[in-house]
């Protein structure tokens, strides 16, 4: 289990067996307790960034729950998760025993009462999509205990416009990771005004407890840090293609050949997931009215249409497990000339 750390951040779990170790009470009402008390992390979503926060927290020692509403989700979810253990393995993030460990502390349920029994931390991680999520957070204030501290991963949103529908808005901030988990070791944190001091505290700990890099946001912004860099850039590349400017492997070559990456925006877009991709892109095209993204929006609905979700599908931009970007003489073969 992670190291001890006092956090104020709910009502002392020794309270709640009846003990008193005559702490004074927060302002708020809720005692000191360690992070060793939170022992179970409920994640909603089993999706890509789902899985992956799911199996950070138990190669770290807590016991996980998943829940999705999706049979069809929640039965390939162990499959998903053990492919994801192993690139965690290859990665050097986890030792093989210690992982098979981990998966035993995993359970995938679509049963939103059993998920919720018990849970101390709920990391939501649906779309992006705000109506969702307010119902998705709100169904699961009903089922979950009082004590219990809610997230969301949300990449592009702000958690003040679903914090009121959590009912525990004081007890809720943005905490958001980045893909592969286990080595893009940075997560946000990112309060909203109603958001308890205690609540970013224990959201910091946590982070750490599981091996990542909290960086903590002085106010609410859309995209956090690297998602307001990595938006423009996905926004741009999208739109050069979809506009007819350059191929799909061209501006990857452009961004692999001149920052020296092994991979460029397309390339990443594979990895996040086209659906993913597409949801934030088509909602902001909605609320903006922007025609451009609309464009973007389309483009990559073309693909989804054919059922390229990208690597987890098997093809996306391109075709795995093999894609072209990383064939050898890949940046040589351009259609320049």
């Amino acid at each position: 289990m992670p190291s001890a750390s006092t956090l104020p951040w709910r009502e002392s779990q020794a309270r709640d067996r009846g003990e008193n170790h005559g702490e004074n009470p927060k302002p708020n009402g809720r005692q000191g307790v360690l992070v060793d008390d939170v022992r179970r992390v409920l994640v909603l979503g089993s999706g890509t960034m789902g899985l992956q926060i799911g199996l950070q927290a138990a190669t770290h020692g807590y016991d996980v729950v998943l829940y999705d509403s999706e049979s069809a989700a929640v039965d390939g979810a162990r499959g998903r998760l053990a492919g994801y253990g192993q690139e965690a393995v290859a990665a050097g993030a986890v030792d093989p025993g210690s992982l098979e460990s981990a998966m035993s502390r995993i359970e995938v349920t679509a049963d939103p009462a059993a998920a919720a029994a018990e849970a101390d931390l709920l990391c939501e991680a649906v779309p992006e999509n705000p109506e969702l999520k307010a119902r998705v957070l709100g169904q699961f204030n009903q089922l979950c205990p009082e004590r219990t501290v809610f997230a969301t991963n949300t990449s592009t949103l702000l958690p003040s416009m679903f914090a009121d529908a959590t009912g525990r808005p004081d007890r809720f901030a943005a905490l958001h990771f980045h893909l592969p988990v286990w080595s893009s070791t940075v997560v946000d944190v990112m309060p909203h005004p109603g958001t308890a001091e205690a609540t970013i505290e224990l959201l910091v700990a946590f982070a750490r407890s599981i091996g990542q890099i909290p960086i903590r946001l002085r106010q609410e912004s859309y995209g956090y840090v690297f998602n307001a860099l990595y938006t423009a850039i996905n926004r741009e590349a999208l739109t050069l293609v979809a506009n007819g400017v350059a191929s799909v492997e061209d501006v990857d070559r452009a961004w692999m050949g001149i920052m020296k990456m092994s991979v460029g925006p397309f390339g990443m877009l594979d990895g996040v997931g086209l659906d993913t991709a597409w949801e934030i892109t088509d909602y902001w095209a909605t609320q903006l009215g922007d025609a451009q993204l609309r464009a973007n929006a389309d483009f990559l609905r073309g693909y989804l249409d054919r059922g390229r979700a990208g690597v987890k599908t098997g093809a996306g931009f391109y075709d795995y497990p093999d894609p072209a970007y990383s064939a050898p003489g890949f940046l040589e073969s351009g259609s320049g000339g």
